[in-house]
């Protein structure tokens, strides 16, 4: 019998190669666009960690979602220096979020206020996800636009909380092991990474009409 965590990542494989290979991250990454959509990326993602994080503390002490809620994982301080480096100061005044986020964000929500395994769901997706591929993302954002390593621009992909990012995960996945929930609660919480998954894909392909490739 797999593990829990061995279950998650293999039932939600295929939705994640489908977002690693959109074609906005692709061209993103390949430096075929401009900073523009980058910010605009950056503004994206401060929706979810909002969703995210604002209801982090109330689920602090809930058995199921309580081992996850680590301070040291939270992205939205980091989120609002990089805000702020590339859209200026006044970067909240400008700041909207496309349809697709808003769908994302209040399933986020929803499932902190009311599903703390759903929440789990959702909380693994986004911070393993930003642990292991973020580190690219951060590397190529470095290479193509001039940000100072590990600098403003990039701290969202920075976990300066996390010194051994291969072991925190060792230790999530034993979290995810040991997870408070039966056999069903367990699916419910599979099949809930795999909405993640495509949820986020949503929003790529929305980014990808947004900032098309001139033909």
């Amino acid at each position: 019998m797999d593990s829990f965590s061995t279950l998650i990542r293999t039932a939600s494989h295929e939705q994640h190669m489908e977002a690693e290979t959109s074609t906005f991250m692709s061209d993103l990454l390949g430096g075929r666009l401009g900073v523009d959509a980058y910010a605009r990326y950056t503004e994206q993602l401060w929706f979810v960690y909002e969703a995210l994080e604002a209801g982090a503390e109330r689920l602090a002490s809930d058995p199921v979602a309580g081992p996850f809620i680590r301070p040291e994982l939270f992205r939205l301080p980091a989120l609002e220096r990089d805000l702020a480096h590339l859209r200026g100061p006044h970067w909240r005044a400008g700041l909207s979020a496309l349809p697709a986020t808003r769908a994302y964000a209040d399933r986020v929500r929803e499932c902190a206020g009311r599903w703390p395994g759903g929440y789990v769901a959702h909380h693994y997706t986004r911070y393993l996800g930003d642990l292991s591929g973020g580190q690219i993302i951060r590397d190529k954002a470095e290479k193509t636009w001039g940000f100072a390593k590990k600098g403003d621009g990039v701290r969202f992909y920075v976990f300066e909380g996390i010194t051994n990012p291969a072991a925190f995960k060792r230790s999530y996945r034993e979290l995810l092991d040991a997870v408070h929930a039966d056999d069903l609660e367990k699916q419910r919480i599979v099949a809930e990474c795999k909405r993640a998954f495509a949820l986020n894909t949503a929003v790529f392909r929305a980014l990808g009409e947004e900032f098309p490739l001139s033909a």
